[in-house]
């Protein structure tokens, strides 16, 4: 199987955008701000974004508040175009709990992450379609941790599902991950240790040192 090149993909999109000089509609779907620093600057002079923070992974509810208190924080302090709306979904986490049951011994980055990828992005696309979003993607691809061909899979297989573009992206290129933990320390953001749900935490408490 011929590997694909995701970003040349949006860099290609992007290119198309800029000769025809039109500035679609995004839904981005962020899971947290470090995360999405890279993608917004990157995205920004692209596209009118939306963020929208759906993430019924990330556990305890204290912990689901601050990530979104801190996105909110750094889309109003980072210089944009046009400073993005952001949609913060309730605390619900029975979503992620319905589709883990029976994973719950599975490792990390395995089957058990594709159907949290899939569980967030199905929202973003259904959300995109009824609010006449041109496109929708997510920050996730930004994170060495996150399996990038299967993001752009699904975001595939949503995008015909729901009749709505998706961004194709593997925004950890160019090095924007690396971007990211820079942006993360100029804006003094907090950045967790785990990817949000009760089996990352445990899997990072394993790999802290004694």
């Amino acid at each position: 199987m011929i590997k694909v090149n995701y970003q040349f993909v949006l860099d290609r999109i992007i290119n198309e955008l800029s000769r025809e000089e039109i500035r679609p509609k995004l839904l981005l779907h962020c899971c947290c701000a470090p995360c999405s620093s890279y993608v917004l600057e990157y995205l920004d002079k692209h596209f009118d974004i939306t963020c929208y923070y759906y993430n019924p992974n990330i556990t305890p509810v204290e912990e689901y508040q601050k990530r979104a208190e801190e996105l909110n924080s750094l889309i109003n302090r980072m210089p944009m175009t046009y400073t993005p709306n952001a949609i913060i979904a309730e605390f619900d986490p029975a979503p992620f709990e319905a589709i883990s049951k029976g994973k719950e011994t599975l490792e990390e980055g395995g089957a058990r992450c594709f159907e949290c990828y899939r569980l967030r992005l199905s929202s973003a696309a259904e959300y995109a379609r009824a609010n006449g979003y041109d496109y929708f993607t997510t920050t996730l691809s930004i994170s060495p941790h996150k399996n990038a061909d299967k993001l752009n899979e699904i975001g595939a297989e949503l995008s015909e599902q729901y009749g709505v573009r998706y961004l194709f992206s593997d925004f950890k290129k160019k090095g924007g991950y690396l971007r990211s933990c820079r942006l993360s320390e100029e804006y003094g953001l907090y950045r967790q240790n785990y990817c949000g749900c009760e089996y990352s935490r445990e899997a990072a408490e394993k790999r802290r040192p004694k």
